[in-house]
């Protein structure tokens, strides 16, 4: 078995004004998707968007679904 050490920084703004230009366009793109978030038992809706190496722009929102015991 091998272990790996993952270490990982980020920058923590205080409001969205803060936020340099080139990351604007991507907070207004995870503002817009989380209007389709389905989230009717927490009541947290979730946009999410990330920018790829190619340019290319994934966006993603929360989908909450009732799970109950099978078995």
């Amino acid at each position: 078995m091998k272990k790996i050490d993952v270490t990982t920084s980020f920058w923590v703004y205080g409001s969205e004004n803060e936020l340099p230009n080139e990351v604007k366009p991507l907070m207004e793109q995870a503002v817009a998707i989380r209007k389709k978030a389905y989230a009717p038992y927490s009541k947290f809706r979730v946009g999410a968007a990330i920018l790829l190496d190619n340019g290319k722009v994934v966006v993603g929102s929360n989908q909450e679904n009732a799970a109950y015991p099978s078995g």
